[in-house]
């Protein structure tokens, strides 16, 4: 009888200590990827159209703080400008620095340098642009266009400006990588770009911050269940243990 309480008490402390430590983890995990989430990144919601169908209007995005060096080609941007109003936009980076950008080709497609662009995130079947144009992006700035050509007002409308329409690598706050609502996912980088010179961007963290934060509920919820459940199981034991003590008797 002794060596069954002392047994069974030993796997009681032990099964407490790893649901504690179970609790901790989850705690780090959980309130850490919290926090390195809100460090890295900041909520957006699309106030048009015209980057749909990747971005709907009104769709919570969770946005990578980055600086603007850090931009590459398909890169969905936010980002401020005071010639194009001082209001916060976003749209698809679609040129760079010394890139020549180019609508249409023979099959309605977009070019960088000569080179056509497919571009899978725009409205199937209709050219890249609704208006013929050409431009050679300085140094250190960015061309950019909506995905919804048809009614995005963007580079193409700034042209006959300085810079034709492009705007600074610096006026880029972030770089969108996931929507967040109504449908969660993560914003791919579009393969088209990736054998252009300077390639795409890295995808940023917040897949792992996202399983992070799902690790740490997990881990609570299961170390805070832990105690309840044992001490359920335990009743159940002893109901049983005299039980069969009456039907010995």
């Amino acid at each position: 009888m002794s060596g069954t309480i002392r047994t069974e008490g030993g796997r009681g402390r032990l099964g407490s200590v790893l649901s504690g430590l179970a609790v901790a983890v989850g705690c780090v995990l959980f309130l850490g990827g919290f926090a390195w989430g809100a460090v890295l990144y900041q909520p957006y919601s699309v106030p048009t159209d015209s980057m749909t169908p990747a971005l709907a209007v009104g769709s919570k995005v969770l946005a990578e703080r980055i600086d603007g060096d850090e931009v590459r080609r398909g890169d969905i941007v936010i980002f401020e400008d005071p010639l194009w109003g001082g209001s916060t936009m976003v749209k698809r980076v679609v040129g760079v620095g010394g890139d020549t950008v180019a609508c249409c080709d023979k099959d309605g497609r977009l070019t960088i340098d000569g080179k056509a662009v497919v571009e899978p995130y725009t409205r199937a079947g209709a050219p890249a642009s609704g208006q013929e144009f050409s431009a050679t992006v300085p140094e250190g700035k960015l061309f950019l266009l909506g995905d919804e050509r048809h009614t995005s007002l963007d580079s193409r409308t700034h042209l006959e400006e300085a810079g034709q329409g492009s705007v600074p690598r610096s006026a880029v706050t972030a770089r969108v990588d996931a929507v967040a609502w109504p449908d969660a996912q993560i914003v791919e980088r579009p393969a088209a770009f990736a054998a252009l010179p300077g390639g795409v961007s890295v995808p940023g963290p917040v897949e792992p911050l996202f399983y992070a934060i799902l690790g740490g509920c997990v881990l609570i919820l299961g170390g805070a269940a832990y105690g309840p459940l044992a001490r359920l199981a335990g009743r159940r034991r002893g109901a049983r243990a005299n039980g069969r003590e009456t039907v010995d008797a």
